[in-house]
């Protein structure tokens, strides 16, 4: 299984995830495509995302049972603990991470 999820991306690259795989919300993807084709999908993803962002989640034989990977500006960025890729928010633009008192 795989979902990709895009957000701000022009109507061209909506349009060419739709060829190979099912949009079931606005700009929520989801198919069944080898690693090869989800490859070759991410890298259309890459050249057509302008100033758009995008994650891809699918199934892989991790403890989880899946792996992501996002690509453009967004507050949730992956990290990785202890072999579990996890997902951390960066504070919101133009506020303080940390508040002293």
């Amino acid at each position: 299984m795989l979902v990709i999820v895009v957000e701000n991306v022009p109507p061209r690259l909506r349009g060419r995830l739709a060829v190979w795989l099912l949009e079931v919300r606005a700009g929520v993807y989801v198919g069944d495509v080898s690693r090869r084709v989800r490859e070759m999908i991410w890298m259309n993803v890459e050249k057509g995302i302008d100033e758009g962002n995008a994650v891809m989640a699918w199934n892989t034989n991790t403890e989880s049972g899946f792996d992501f990977m996002t690509l453009g500006a967004n507050r949730r960025i992956p990290v990785e603990m202890d072999g579990i890729k996890l997902v951390s928010f960066m504070p919101p633009e133009g506020t303080d991470a940390f508040v002293e008192q």
